[in-house]
């Protein structure tokens, strides 16, 4: 339950108060200091600390606060190194508000040149306190990134662990699967996915790759990051332990049924040079983009192309219907009303209504029919009749891998889904560092790809995603390779703002179903309603936008696919001027 009042009595000025009152500089007397920054490290790694009790060199009367940090850390070295007991001394003095000229950059002097030989010496306390204070003291902005964000996490840690033994279980011990109340978690979280969530590598994943980007934070991080998946009483290893006690207890998958869809001995075979093929598109489009859709496809060698114009207009009808290879189906009322179906409210459902009409139609004088929409362009890498010819004669449907054009870059260049590049799944996070959590392949539509389906097959309708046999997916469907299908879902900034609204209500951004993690629509809809159009364009910007550093990005993972199109010089060349 919120409450207005907070868990710290005086809010975040008590808090600020609290935390600066033992921040006062280390005071020194004669003679006391920290050494120079140019000091030889190399013998400090071979003497040892004497207990000061007993060492003679470290008798003193003085009680400045130098004194009593020393002679404290000497106790807690002895036997240990003096580079070691050093690091300590110059994290104390790192931790106040002031401190000598040269004491960060010796702390840091002492990781990049001594790194292993600290590794060995400090214990996992000493080790976290090293790793606060480059984030405290950077010479960059990697070292401060990653020293803060390991100092939050094992100071969460501390804290959680440390409530966490009041439960009655020791740190090793993973909480039982039926004890799992039903409770919203705070700050309204989602509650992670034990079986499939991927908040726990993402995070470690991210931090791994970022301490890796400079010499002198590396050792150190990298070395608290492998300690800590290697002991088994962290929150990490119970979550895996409850993992494999969960996915023991669920029941095997069965496997899916069988869904034959019967392709007849005439279909299986055909020559290249002499097999037809097809495209049906339910298209609600100015002229210009209709014409470029089916000028590219014709010049591909598309047989047909039946077009159902969902609201047709006259000067469309009358530049397209010119073409003897388009027909054309005008899906007004009364066209509706003559066929005997009253005209869906979704336009997923008119669509699949007109593309299985089409596949019905098409039986004898097609031997393949794709169904995409009129903003999807067939890419591909040889002539299409091969392609299709070589489709194993048992398979009645393929399914072409979609390829999402980069906005207001000409058409030229598309990403590819990690899957279709056989890369994992975490590279989304390093290509679209802010977003790449929450879109699968980096993709703000369909990722499922669409179909090529052969006509004639009795009792199948053609659908957005697949081929339908007797009211079931048909399960011998295969992937078309050297083939993909480039998508122009958000060409531009001002494309994307103008159809927003509507594919959030309607489309590819609306909130499809209950679910125990954050997906694309719940970041555009918080983007939209918190920050508005400077927020949405901050999302366009990074996963959308047609730069030189997405590209490279995407290129080093094998995920950029780049063609040659002019959209509008093939208009010219099929049809000639538009009106």
């Amino acid at each position: 339950m919120n409450s207005d009042a907070s868990t710290y009595p005086g809010g975040f000025s008590a808090i600020l108060t609290q935390m600066e009152g033992r921040r006062g500089a280390v005071d020194h007397g004669p003679g006391e200091g920290l050494p120079p920054l140019d000091l030889d490290l190399a013998p400090l790694c071979t003497r040892i600390v004497q207990d000061p009790e007993t060492d003679p060199a470290e008798a003193t009367e003085s009680r400045t606060g130098y004194a009593r940090k020393r002679r404290a850390l000497r106790a807690e070295f002895t036997g240990l190194s003096e580079l070691a007991c050093l690091n300590g001394l110059l994290i104390a003095h790192l931790r106040k508000r002031e401190q000598p000229p040269q004491t960060a950059p010796l702390f840091r002097r002492l990781w990049t040149e001594q790194s292993a030989h600290l590794l060995g010496q400090l214990n996992p306390r000493w080790l976290v306190s090293s790793i606060t204070t480059f984030g405290d003291h950077p010479a960059n902005a990697v070292q401060r990134s990653v020293g803060l964000s390991l100092t939050v996490l094992f100071g969460m840690m501390k804290l959680y662990e440390s409530e966490r033994v009041f439960s009655g279980l020791t740190p090793d011990r993973a909480f039982p699967l039926d004890g799992k109340v039903k409770a919203r978690l705070p700050m309204e979280m989602d509650a992670y996915s034990i079986t499939n969530g991927g908040l726990d590598v993402n995070l470690l994943g991210r931090l791994w790759i970022e301490a890796g980007e400079d010499a002198a934070v590396a050792p150190l991080a990298r070395h608290l990051l492998d300690m800590l998946i290697r002991d088994d009483r962290t929150l990490f290893r119970r979550l895996a332990t409850m993992r494999q006690r969960k996915t023991r207890r669920e029941p095997p998958k069965k496997a899916k049924p069988r869904n034959i869809a019967p392709v007849a001995a005439r279909a299986q075979a055909r020559d290249p040079e002499a097999l037809r093929w097809g495209l049906v598109t339910t298209l609600k489009a100015p002229l210009r983009e209709a014409a470029r859709f089916a000028a590219h496809h014709l010049e591909l060698g598309a047989h047909a192309l039946h077009l159902y114009l969902d609201a047709p207009e006259p000067e469309t009808v009358a530049f397209l219907d010119r073409h003897p290879r388009i027909h054309i189906t005008q899906c007004t009322d009364g066209w509706w009303r003559e066929i005997g179906k009253p005209r869906p409210e979704a336009h997923q459902l008119r669509q699949a209504h007109n593309a299985t009409r089409a596949l019905r139609d098409t039986a004898g004088t097609l031997d393949w029919l794709g169904h995409i929409d009129v903003d999807e362009y067939l890419l591909p890498d040889t002539p299409l009749p091969r392609l299709l010819a070589a489709i194993d004669p048992s398979h009645a449907a393929a399914r072409v891998q979609p390829a999402e054009a980069l906005a207001d870059g000409g058409g030229q260049h598309f990403k590819l889904t990690h899957k279709a590049a056989d890369q994992r799944k975490a590279v989304v996070q390093d290509i679209y560092p802010t977003f790449g959590m929450h879109l699968y392949g980096g993709f703000l539509s369909h990722h499922s790809g669409k179909i090529f389906a052969r006509p004639g097959i009795p009792e199948t309708r053609l659908g957005i995603h697949a081929l339908k046999y007797r009211g079931e997916e048909a399960t011998n469907a295969t992937l078309l390779r050297g083939l993909y299908l480039g998508h122009f879902h958000a060409p531009s900034w001002d494309h994307f703002r103008s159809h927003f609204d509507f594919r959030r209500s309607k489309g590819s951004y609306r909130d499809r179903a209950e679910r125990d993690k954050t997906e694309l629509s719940d970041i555009l809809a918080f983007l939209a309603e918190e920050e508005g159009d400077e927020g949405l364009r901050m999302f366009f910007d990074e996963v959308c936008a047609d730069t030189p550093d997405l590209r490279a990005r995407l290129a080093a993972h094998g995920m950029l696919l780049t063609r040659e199109m002019d959209r509008d010089a093939a208009v010219a060349r099929v049809f000639g001027a538009l009106p």
